[in-house]
């Protein structure tokens, strides 16, 4: 996939899924769809028409615009390293992720339309959810988009909002969520396990004096953290590069370590039935199930006990979960 911060080096021309994205989940998921479909891959003796044909492109902005006009940061469900992995993974070509400023802040529906999508991305084909708004003042809608999108014999298509048991489908549910450590509700939300990729880096190795050695995961800074306490996950674990990933069961704590007068939140994974050496890996780990919150303990030994009560509960939730 081709990414970029400028439409001065996007590859044009292109079929444009407009929005945010973060999470892409599944409502994000029917908003690109229509691009893909109008990318088809082409068959070997038209090689030559792939240099011609729109590529898959979803355009986004950093910061959210939301963030731009408060001043507030937002913590991200998807860093643009795991966004562009996620689109990527589901066919996307392109990713623009445009910085929102000033400039494009005072853009005109009719300015954003004429100057950002046809003049510099070329978009024949232009796929936006039901909910979008767009230009100064988010003074357009896609109705509005859709008769000035025309002007240019451009194809806009609406996704409708996706619902999930009543819910509508929301970056922000899923948040929630996540806050809430509902994990199987974000889960459904997003369509796909809510996951935390980061590298191995060293800690205090205290786990491995009480018989619970963990890997300490770094993520991105501005990587969205659920709730504090411990959980079942799964891990992928990559050798190298060039090999699949393996694939383990464990419990992970999120959380400042209270029993040890801890002052900043880790994020520690112990893997069940295995062993090994894993600093400076890269893991994804995927959240199943929220165990409970965390907890001071009077002593390491109780500390001990109830790790062990931890991956005991852990192993019984893996273990049901293969019998379903």
């Amino acid at each position: 996939m081709w990414v970029t911060s400028s439409t001065a080096t996007a590859l044009t021309p292109t079929a444009v899924a407009l929005g945010n994205f973060d999470g892409v989940h599944r409502g994000h998921r029917q908003v690109v769809q229509p691009i893909l479909s109008e990318s088809p891959v082409t068959p070997e003796k038209e090689k030559e028409l792939l240099k011609h044909r729109p590529l898959a492109t979803v355009v986004t902005f950093n910061p959210h615009p939301r963030e731009f006009f408060t001043g507030q940061s937002r913590k991200l469900l998807t860093p643009l390293a795991e966004k562009a992995a996620q689109l990527e993974r589901l066919g996307v070509e392109q990713l623009v992720s445009l910085p929102f400023d000033q400039e494009i802040a005072s853009l005109s529906p009719q300015q954003f339309v004429a100057e950002i999508l046809v003049e510099q991305l070329q978009a024949t084909f232009i796929s936006v959810g039901e909910d979008f708004r767009f230009g100064k003042n988010r003074a357009g809608c896609a109705t509005e988009l859709i008769n000035l999108a025309a002007q240019f014999g451009i194809e806009v298509t609406v996704a409708p909002l996706e619902t999930c048991a009543s819910d509508r489908i929301s970056s922000s549910l899923i948040r929630q969520a996540l806050s809430e450590g509902e994990i199987p509700k974000a889960n459904r939300l997003l369509g796909r396990d809510y996951t935390l990729i980061g590298q191995v880096v060293t800690g205090q190795k205290l786990g491995r004096t009480i018989g619970f050695p963990t890997a300490n995961l770094q993520v991105p800074a501005d990587k969205f953290l659920p709730r504090q306490g411990v959980y079942c996950v799964t891990v992928e674990k990559f050798s190298d590069f060039n090999t699949s990933p393996e694939t383990l069961i464990g419990v992970m704590n999120l959380g400042c370590r209270p029993t040890v007068d801890g002052k900043n939140p880790t994020i520690e994974i112990h893997l069940l039935d295995w062993s090994g050496d894993l600093y400076g890996q890269k893991l994804i780990v995927s959240l199943k199930q929220f165990l409970r919150s965390e907890q001071k303990f009077p002593s390491l030994d109780a500390l001990k006990a109830q790790i062990a009560t931890d991956c005991q509960r852990a192993r019984k939730y893996f273990s049901e979960l293969d019998t379903r």
